[in-house]
This record gives structure tokens, sequence and C-alpha cells, in this order.
């Protein structure tokens, strides 16, 4: 499982870099392609528990919000989100008289599924889109790397008091401090060398952001565990091997995306 899990990062880190390297229009397509297989993964978990969610209307509504970020920032999402709330409804209006039982907790999982997936997930682009974004944007994602592994091998070796023990009981408070410290440690190192291209981010910057994301972004995780839990899953696909599939890698990144966007924008833009 491990080598796995090693061998599949291996090829996706590296994905991802070039797609951040790039930018504009591939970056954008990449992620809305990306987060729209989530927003399936999504739907398929809550239809294997017996809703009924519109798979169009919440597919196509996060990759959507990705696509309406990159062309528009943050003007228009109100007219956007307005248009998608009124097709759910009729969606679902439709599917009432056609005998559901569940349209009215399937309008709001489709609702639900495209705000947490595609409006959170967007702010990658946001951050891309900032003064020297492509560096911000490779300081704040991997803050989320240095977490996990630091608490996977703090954990793993020394974890002894359970972090949640319903939600995801293999994660203990001494894998969560082990995280915080390499997230601290290694986005603060990774600053000392994006300063070299960019005299915005120095290592200060780049301490606080790891250690904020690495205390916070973990609910990410544990807010993903507790959706597939409720429908006895474990992974939401078996799109990579050793990881699950996509809403499994990104579970945290949702938290970060924004969390690192609004504490550059308001700390230091």
């Amino acid at each position: 499982m491990l080598v796995q899990r090693l061998i599949v990062i291996g090829i996706l880190v590296p994905i991802g870099v070039l797609f951040a390297l790039a930018g504009g229009w591939v970056l954008t397509l990449f992620v809305a392609a990306s987060l729209a297989y989530a927003a399936w993964e999504y739907w398929h978990m809550f239809s294997v528990g017996g809703y009924h969610p519109s798979a169009p209307i919440l597919i196509g509504g996060v990759a959507g919000m990705v696509i309406m970020r990159h062309v528009f920032h943050f003007l228009n999402s109100d007219l956007f989100f307005s248009l998608v709330i009124l097709m759910a409804m009729t969606v679902q209006i439709v599917n009432h008289e056609k005998g559901s039982n569940t349209t009215a907790v399937d309008f709001n999982i489709t609702l639900g599924g495209i705000l947490y997936i595609g409006w959170l997930g967007s702010y990658v682009i946001s951050l891309r889109a900032l003064p020297d974004g492509l560096w911000w944007l490779l300081l704040v994602l991997p803050s989320i790397w240095f977490a996990d592994g630091g608490a996977y091998l703090i954990g793993s070796q020394f974890g002894r008091h359970k972090l949640n023990k319903r939600v995801s009981p293999n994660k203990s408070w001494e894998g969560y401090v082990g995280g915080i410290i390499s997230a601290a440690l290694g986005t603060m190192l990774l600053a000392f060398l994006w300063n070299l291209y960019s005299p915005a981010i120095t290592p200060i910057k780049g301490l606080m952001i790891g250690v904020i994301i690495s205390c916070i972004a973990p609910l990410g995780d544990l807010g993903e565990s507790m959706l597939k839990r409720n429908f006895g899953l474990k992974d939401t696909s078996h799109l990579l091997p050793g990881h699950g599939g996509i809403m499994d890698r990104i579970d945290s990144w949702l938290w970060a995306a924004p969390i690192g966007y609004y504490l550059i924008v308001w700390a230091w833009l």
C-alpha cells in the first residue's frame, strides 16, 4: 500500500506542478476536470446511500464554478449560482412528479456539492491569479503534503490518543501535532527556496502559512471521512491506487486553498 501511494504521488506531483507553471486556461481546465470527477464521486457516494442528486447539474455546476472564477474572478458568481439553484430546483420538481420521495434532500445535496467542491476548489484558480501567484500556490498546497506526511509518520509510530474516534479512528493527536510541526518546517524551507524567485515569499510567511493551514485544514479530511462513514465507504472511488479517489486526495486542499488565499490577501497584499 505504501509503495503504491508513493508511486502515485511521484506521478501526480510533477503533473500538478507543470499545470501550475502553465497557469491560465491550461490550469483552469485541469482543475475543472479534476473537480468535475470529484463531483461525480460525490454524486456516486450519495447515490449509493439511496439519494438522487442531479449529476449533470452537480458536475456541470462544479466545472462551471472553476471556469467562472478564471474568466470573471469573483464577479458574476452570484448570477451563475442563482441559475444553478433555479435549475436544480426545476429538476427535482420534475423528479418528484415522476415519483421520487427524496427530492427535497436531493436538491440540497446537489447545491451542497457544487458549493463545497466547486466554490472552495476554485480558490486554486484565485491563488494562481494573485501577484506572484505561482509561488503562493506552490507554497499553500505543499503545506498539506508536509502535514499529511508528518502526521502519518508520527502518528503511525507514536499515536496513542485518538483524534476523532467515530469519524477517523486511525488518526491521533500525536499525528496531528506531528503534521503541524512538519508543515511549519517544510513550508518555511520551501518559502526560503521560493524567495530566490519572488521576494514577496519569505520564510516567516511560509512558517505562518504552514502552521495555520496544518492546524485547520485537517478538518477537510475529517469532513470527507464523515460523509463516507454515513454510507459505509472507505474510498470515494478506486481511481488512484493506494489513495482512493480524487475527493480522497483533495479533501484537505478544499480547505487549504481558501484559507491560504485569504491569509495572503488580508495579511500581505
